[in-house]
């Protein structure tokens, strides 16, 4: 009897072993997409470390949970990579060099795309375009050559797009101002060549273009932007399309070539507490109250800082910017006395900062033994009348000379006059 037990044994001994290394397989298998496995292998072998940096020390493709290990990689429930950050960004690590790998491509269900300062080369990748998860795209402070990839225009969730501080070159594709989901783009400190596109429809915050080298005028833009840079271009024309902008907070269009007069609606807005127009071709007066809404009665307040010197301002300084904390007027062509609001917001510390230098001003009104408070920085120099003696906080690009020569005086105030 005993004999005919050993078959079902022996069977049974044979399903135990069979289940037992079937779990061990499961248990071996990375737990991660094969698809995406792959697609990390060919781009760790695209880059590599800087000297110093050890971001792949972690990429063990032996290890069984890469989605826990690889320093860099998040995975979502279905062990697909839905995050990956390339490099660490910490101050210490040199980050990373070599190339990006098309094999990006294939990280199907990433959301969010990081590389981290370092000395990346090579073109953007426009295989990328087919990652149609994208939300977040950040590429900053490498050296990317090439394009803005025109396939960007395709990713209908792109929240974030940062490529700033590369050298791409090239026009920006006139479908990216066109995404519905874009808020932020930032492609500063690059080499971008050509118009910004006419339609601006995405409805974006924050739009970030300085030092490139953009030219043409300044198209209309969302009334959302609350951030906008376009500074250190070839840019022109009026800043009419300035005039929608009611969200404002932080406003820079130096170091271009726009002209004609500075839009009365920037003064209105009391977000807007940083305003840089230095450097261009701007004319007409400073803002009045009277002429805008006398309900308005001044603009600025604490840690507001306004720039406008080297432009082609002219007329009275009017008493509208009394307030502001930081301002620059000098290298304009201002005339008549600064009033009196000024000389009172410079003595009570409201205003730490006032540059009046190189101007055609006939008097500051000082109080009689007043002192200028230490914290204080006035610049008079190069006007039509002597600074009141002690006031010397000027930069050394004011020059020596206190006053201008009175044929210049004579000359600029009776062609102002007729004007």
């Amino acid at each position: 009897m005993a004999y005919q037990y050993q078959p079902c044994f022996f069977l049974l001994l044979f399903l135990l072993f069979s289940v037992n290394a079937s779990v061990l397989a499961f248990q071996q298998r990375p737990k991660i997409s094969a698809v995406d496995l792959a697609a990390l292998s060919a781009i760790k072998d695209s880059l590599t470390d800087i000297p110093g940096s050890r971001f792949f020390s972690t990429w063990d493709f032996t290890a069984p949970d890469p989605c826990s290990t690889f320093t860099g990689v998040t995975c979502g429930f279905n062990d697909r990579v839905t995050i990956l950050s390339l490099g660490t960004g910490l101050s210490d690590s040199p980050g990373l060099a070599g190339s990006l790998s098309p094999a990006l491509s294939n990280l199907t269900q990433l959301t969010q795309l990081i590389l981290f300062p370092g000395l990346v080369t090579g073109p953007i990748p426009p295989q990328l375009g087919q990652l149609t998860s994208l939300r977040v795209i950040s590429l900053t402070n490498n050296r990317l050559t090439g394009p803005v990839p025109p396939s960007f225009s395709t990713l209908p969730f792109l929240h974030t797009l940062d490529l700033s501080s590369n050298r791409l070159t090239g026009s920006i594709p006139p479908g990216l101002t066109k995404l519905p989901s874009l808020k932020i783009m930032v492609l500063s400190w690059n080499e971008l060549t050509g118009e910004l596109p006419r339609t601006v429809s995405a409805q974006l915050l924050h739009l970030d273009l300085k030092k490139n080298t953009i030219s043409g005028p300044l198209p209309r833009l969302p009334s959302t932007v609350r951030y906008l840079s376009v500074s250190e271009n070839w840019m022109w024309g009026p800043l009419k399309a300035l005039e929608s902008l009611s969200e404002l907070v932080y406003l820079d269009v130096s170091m271009n070539q726009f002209s004609g007069p500075i839009p009365s609606s920037l003064f209105l807005n009391p977000s807007l507490t940083s305003l840089f127009l230095q450097r261009n071709n701007l004319s007409g007066g400073l803002p009045s109250s009277i002429k805008m809404d006398p309900t308005f009665q001044s603009y600025g307040g604490k840690g507001s800082i306004v720039d406008l010197s080297h432009n082609f301002i002219t007329g009275d300084i009017t008493p509208f910017l009394a307030g502001v904390e930081t301002l620059f007027l000098n290298n304009n062509h201002l005339t008549g006395s600064v009033p009196e609001e000024y000389v009172k917001s410079v003595y009570d510390g409201t205003t730490k900062t006032l540059y009046l230098q190189h101007n055609y001003l006939s008097g500051f009104p000082l109080p009689q033994g007043s002192t200028l408070p230490d914290t204080v920085s006035l610049c008079l120099s190069y006007n039509c009348m002597v600074p009141p003696v002690g006031i010397s906080a000027c930069p050394a690009s004011a020059g020596s000379q206190p006053s201008r020569p009175q044929s210049q005086c004579s000359v600029f105030t009776h062609r102002d006059s007729t004007n």
